[in-house]
């Protein structure tokens, strides 16, 4: 069954769960088209500016005057700035996660350069899912983690890769993919026993 999409100012959610044996849960950043073209047009500004150094440095070596010196260390900030930029720079486009009752859990994140991260949490595994609550001295948000056995931390679903930018999608998109985990684990539980 296919529910109506809930939309937010940053995020979309679609829930796709035609097939009995697969609930699939989508998380999408909502982009600008503009957005897209700065941030590949800040890339282009970064190699020229890489280019310009190359290609004067020798310039600079024979004519060293003050004004240059200044010139350049403030180019050289610049550029280190948008290098630093350029390597944290590794946009989500969309979350999803799979639910396969039988097998377990599938957590796949999309990038708009193309690469997907898999991963897949077998459902004997997963104790339980929990809503978390962040709070944060300059924000809170919520997020959702899966209780692992054997595992000492909580695993965040919207969290693959550590360090890389996380979605905080709102607590009426977070719900639904929780009340569909624990459907999952329960269903498995009862098997069990």
């Amino acid at each position: 069954m296919s529910e109506a999409p809930i939309f937010h100012s940053k995020y979309s959610y679609h829930h796709d769960g035609k097939a009995q044996q697969l609930d699939i849960h989508e998380i999408l950043v909502k982009r600008s088209r503009l957005g897209i073209f700065l941030s590949y047009f800040m890339v282009v500004v970064f190699l020229g500016t890489n280019v310009y150094f190359v290609t004067t440095k020798v310039f600079c070596i024979l004519i060293l005057t003050f004004f240059e010196v200044n010139i350049r260390s403030i180019w050289s900030i610049l550029v280190c700035f948008l290098l630093a930029k350029f390597l944290h720079y590794n946009p989500v486009k969309k979350e999803r996660v799979v639910i396969m009752p039988a097998f377990g859990v599938q957590l796949e994140t999309h990038y708009w350069s193309g690469r997907i991260v898999r991963l897949f949490v077998p459902i004997s595994k997963i104790l339980s899912s929990m809503l978390n609550e962040c709070v944060t001295p300059v924000t809170c948000y919520w997020s959702l983690a899966l209780l692992l056995r054997d595992e000492g931390e909580l695993m965040l679903v919207f969290q693959l890769i550590r360090f890389v930018q996380k979605l905080q999608p709102p607590l009426k998109m977070l719900v639904p993919v929780w009340k569909a985990l624990r459907a999952a684990i329960n269903c498995e539980e009862t098997s069990i026993t």
